[in-house]
């Protein structure tokens, strides 16, 4: 009898892939790994986030990331999961200096990364979480501010619509808690291990992946790990 081969996922992203701010459970990439290791046939995930990076270092090492995950009889991943636009966003220097990527070339570098991302595997996207501009800036040079934040993950919808992504947005759900400043690192800007709960939550429920995943009536009825 043969042994069905689960489905791969690579999740490519920055700290927050990472799980960094989370000692307790890894954050929410490994969160959904667990959870998914626990369910009959779920699908294998590869959280591959490197703290510090934006989009353009994302874009640089899709190929390579995906090239090299095939290794259940060298077949390709089934799907890509990209989570990455918070560095972007970040004034350098002072708190009305550049952007470290701006507006412009964030929405096209994310067109061009889509548009390659798709001809590999189908591709889904999460939006952006929420900072502390109080404790701004970031080690001394970098300002992120929640303005900035929605502007790019309005832009993260904006091309996940024209390109006929999956999105899910984070920041306005997350914003809506009151208490979403107790889900922060003293940073500012990394989730701790509440708040990677909370977003590990919203993507392990979100149809889009269930659908992708082939999981819905499992995971619908399932329990949070």
């Amino acid at each position: 009898m043969s042994v069905p081969i689960p489905r791969k996922l690579i999740v490519l992203g920055d700290s927050g892939v990472v799980g960094w701010g989370d000692p307790e459970e890894g954050g929410w990439c490994e969160r959904l790994r667990r959870h998914w290791m626990g369910l009959p046939n779920g699908p294998v995930l590869y959280p591959l986030g490197v703290r510090g990076d934006g989009l353009e270092r994302v874009a640089a090492r899709l190929h390579n990331e995906v090239s090299c995950r095939g290794e259940l009889r060298r077949r390709q991943p089934q799907g890509i999961l990209l989570a990455m636009g918070l560095n972007d966003c970040a004034r350098v220097g002072r708190a009305d200096g550049r952007p470290q990527l701006d507006a412009d070339g964030f929405l096209f570098g994310l067109q061009q990364l889509l548009a390659q991302a798709k001809t590999l595997a189908p591709v889904l996207v999460v939006g952006l979480t929420p900072v502390d501009e109080a404790v701004m800036p970031y080690a001394e040079v970098l300002w992120y501010q929640l303005e900035q934040v929605r502007r790019y993950e309005g832009l993260l919808e904006e091309a996940c619509l024209e390109a006929d992504v999956p999105f899910l947005p984070l920041l306005e759900p997350l914003l809506e808690d009151p208490g979403w400043l107790h889900w922060l690192c003293s940073d500012g800007i990394h989730l701790n291990s509440h708040g990677h709960r909370e977003v590990y939550e919203r993507v392990r429920q979100w149809p889009a992946l269930l659908r992708w995943a082939d999981l819905q009536p499992l995971a619908l009825g399932s329990t949070s790990h």
